[in-house]
């Protein structure tokens, strides 16, 4: 994973417009499923190109996933779904399903939407198997359909309730990217700004670089430019200088996945975000639908973290900046613990520590 990416062999490719960009129900979508092929914008070379693959196969989708030309945990759980469309397509004998979800799976083991969609689809295919072909297809495409509607749903109703968290005039800072090319809808936390931007509440968003693979000056700065919401970037390791000097009024991030105690894995950096508001007494909010939360893994320390090529520290966007013979440390993700969590949105509500997620999938009762 990461480093050099593998060329995608396949149906093509086409640079569009912003007027052409993907949709699915009327709403902006990174990845959509149309006649028989999957449709993703390939956020590797966003900004500066608007590039929309046409994946034709189940191996193209999770080389995809691989690589992060998809990326964002329900997102990526959407394009798994298509991808298992896909596989039935080709052929949708027990063996092979089974075999297509389990190369899923391994794209990407942080995020739990990708699993979570996987077994739907699963559940699905087990049930409609005995029927012809042509209907186990087409009962998969309605399961992955109704998951990106589903999660469409969600994000309006997390940005909702958590724009008004938001005092007036607001002042937020944020982290990777959790808008539309990381979901099926609005965003998670984008979303709530996004709302708050609408409600005409919100002054200023602080959006981190997000190294080493910069989704937030690559991908959240293009999208806040796209819905003219005003922000400025900052590296990093400015957000601690940001938090002590100017008025925050809060710090918002998505989640990959959140343990049954609340204990939440996102973007590398997220953690350290957490502890510095909380000494600077900024609230600090996980915005995220429910399928992101695990009730099976027990605690972070539970959480896979997936740990990524190392080129994408020594020589990110293919630009050597350390010596050569130097080695990096790279995960993808760290953990931050439930107590330095205000509270979690989901489309449930605003759920309020101590968490307890028990052990299904139906949150709790929400505490406002």
């Amino acid at each position: 994973m990461g480093g050099t990416e593998p060329r995608v062999e396949s149906g093509g490719a086409h640079t569009v417009r912003p007027a052409e960009l993907p949709s699915f129900d009327g709403v902006f979508a990174p990845v959509v499923y149309r006649d028989g092929t999957v449709d993703l914008l390939d956020q590797t070379v966003l900004p500066g190109k608007t590039t929309v693959l046409h994946l034709n196969t189940l191996a193209e989708v999770a080389e995809a996933i691989c690589v992060m030309r998809v990326r964002g945990a329900p997102a990526i759980g959407i394009t798994a779904a298509y991808g298992m469309v896909l596989a039935a397509a080709a052929d949708p004998t027990p063996d092979e399903m089974h075999a297509a979800a389990e190369l899923l799976r391994g794209t990407r083991p942080t995020a739990v939407n990708l699993g979570w969609a996987i077994d739907r689809m699963l559940g699905v295919y087990h049930s409609a198997h005995s029927n012809s072909d042509e209907s186990v297809v087409a009962a998969l495409l309605a399961e992955a359909h109704r998951i990106h509607t589903q999660d469409i749903e969600a994000n309006r109703a997390i940005a909702r309730a958590g724009a008004l968290l938001l005092p007036e005039d607001a002042t937020v800072l944020t982290i990777c990217n959790t808008g539309a090319l990381a979901t099926g809808g609005i965003g998670t936390a984008y979303g709530v700004i996004h709302a708050a931007h609408d409600r005409k509440t919100l002054r200023l968003v602080y959006a981190c670089e997000t190294r080493p693979r910069l989704q937030g000056a690559r991908l959240t700065a293009w999208e806040l430019l796209k819905d003219g919401i005003p922000f400025r970037l900052l590296a990093d390791g400015a957000a601690g200088a940001l938090l002590k000097t100017a008025a925050v009024d809060a710090v918002l991030v998505g989640a990959d996945r959140i343990a049954r105690n609340g204990d939440t894995a996102n973007k590398i950096g997220t953690y350290g975000l957490a502890v510095l508001a909380r000494h600077h007494r900024v609230p600090f909010y996980v915005v995220a639908p429910a399928s992101t939360i695990d009730p099976r893994t027990p605690a972070g320390d539970a959480i896979p973290i997936e740990e990524r090529a190392i080129d994408e520290v020594l020589s990110p966007c293919g630009v050597q900046w350390a010596p050569k013979g130097a080695r990096a440390w790279n995960p993808a993700f760290d953990v931050t613990p439930a107590q330095l969590i205000m509270a979690i949105l989901t489309e449930r509500g605003v759920h309020r520590p101590p968490f307890d997620f028990g052990q299904s999938r139906n949150a709790p009762p929400c505490r406002s």
